[in-house]
């Protein structure tokens, strides 16, 4: 079929038209589960009533004015980020590349500030930060970097959980001046570390100066069991990315700042059109105020252990599955193969999963999910996986 829109998605053949909560319909009025989340974007379901009457209020009122004026929502947003997170500062821009952009340039401002003529940041094999050019340089894969080299300067790639690799690197380059690194890889396979690694890779960084960054775009706003999956360890970072889950499906991102880079940004420094408008900050504020009033962080916990042990249970002694991984709703299955055809069994079967690095099922699903629906989404992906497995043997 002729499409105005360029090819660079490869959609499934599903057209979605009404969301409520954790259910998708598309337009054939068939009815769908959702256990993805728009990508763990819609933390609160689709068409969450308090984001629903905040945009649609908002949107009565004022939508943008722009950065060169105050914007009250902008400081109320920041002022609850801080408060949630413990950082000092925040930019706010359209997305978690924009927000990882901006925690790439306050590394390399912090660099020269510090008189290191070639500021580089260490980032890890498996990761991923985003699509601009200084973001897919800073992904650890090779895959999605292939046609648009030359790629940037700046940047020494190291093994993920291996807090010995970045200590070498610290011998070998005089000009390091941060870490960026997910404290749990989302699209590299629901990868998480060991207990101890975010808090070694602090201390590693306190002793060479570093800033610590991380990458909470998809780890945060509660989808581990917390505001952000480094809440929970001993540390806080330097610089903290969120997007994502933050808007509910409003396009925002921010990037957050303390201690010695918390006011690097000065004036004509870094910026934003859109940047933080009266609309999406306040549907953030509302996505905020209603995880705060639902205890959805501690309902993402709880929801995770019933997804781990359910899998554990319905997938025991299956040959074939390596691993399953959870993190509050960050929810891993590993296979010995590569499985990208179980999304389009599943969309069959009117559940929305998805497939990543090749051989991992990942699953998203929303903070409001019910214990009832996440029984669903065991029982039907486990069937596929060992029907998949089964068919391959």
């Amino acid at each position: 079929m002729q499409t105005t829109v360029m090819p660079n998605y490869a959609r499934q053949p599903v057209t979605f038209v009404k969301g409520d909560g954790a259910l998708l319909w598309d337009t054939q009025g068939k009815r769908y589960l959702d256990a993805l989340s728009g990508i763990a974007v819609c933390g609160l379901g689709h068409s969450h009533p308090a984001i629903t009457e905040a945009i649609c209020e908002q949107a009565k009122r004022l939508m943008h004015t722009s950065n060169l004026y105050g914007i009250a929502h902008q400081q109320a947003l920041a002022d609850a980020l801080v408060r949630i997170t413990g950082m000092e500062s925040a930019f706010f821009c359209n997305s978690g590349a924009e927000a990882n952009e901006t925690a790439l340039k306050i590394a390399r401002l912090y660099g020269h500030h510090q008189g290191k003529n070639q500021p580089t940041v260490i980032v890890t094999e498996g990761s991923f930060h985003g699509r601009t050019l200084a973001t897919l340089t800073a992904t650890g894969n090779p895959k999605v970097q292939v046609g648009f080299a030359p790629l940037l300067e700046g940047f020494v790639r190291v093994p993920y959980n291996d807090v010995n690799a970045m200590a070498a690197v610290a011998e070998q380059h005089s000009d390091i001046v941060a870490v960026l690194v997910e404290p749990v890889m989302g699209e590299g396979g629901i990868v998480i570390p060991d207990e101890d690694y975010l808090s070694k890779v602090r201390a590693l960084c306190d002793h060479h100066n570093w800033l610590l960054m991380l990458d909470e775009i998809q780890t945060g706003m509660g989808r581990t069991g917390q505001w952000c999956a480094y809440q929970q360890t001993d540390i806080f970072p330097d610089v903290l990315t969120l997007a994502k889950g933050l808007g509910n499906g409003v396009p925002i991102g921010a990037c957050l700042a303390r201690g010695k880079v918390a006011e690097l940004l000065q004036p004509g420094t870094h910026g934003s059109t859109f940047g933080g408008n009266p609309l999406v900050c306040r549907a953030a504020l509302a996505v905020i105020e209603t995880i705060e009033q639902d205890n959805l962080r501690q309902r993402a916990e709880k929801l995770g252990q019933r997804f781990y042990q359910g899998f554990l249970k319905a997938l025991e002694g299956t040959a074939g599955v390596r691993e399953i991984r959870v993190k509050g709703l960050m929810i891993g299955i590993e296979l010995d193969k590569p499985c990208g055809q179980l999304v389009s069994q599943a969309l069959e079967k009117q559940l929305l999963i998805n497939v990543t690095a090749e051989r991992v099922v990942r699953l998203l699903p929303p903070l409001i999910l019910s214990d009832a629906q996440a029984d669903e989404i065991i029982s039907t992906v486990s069937q596929l996986i060992r029907a998949f497995l089964n068919s391959n043997l």
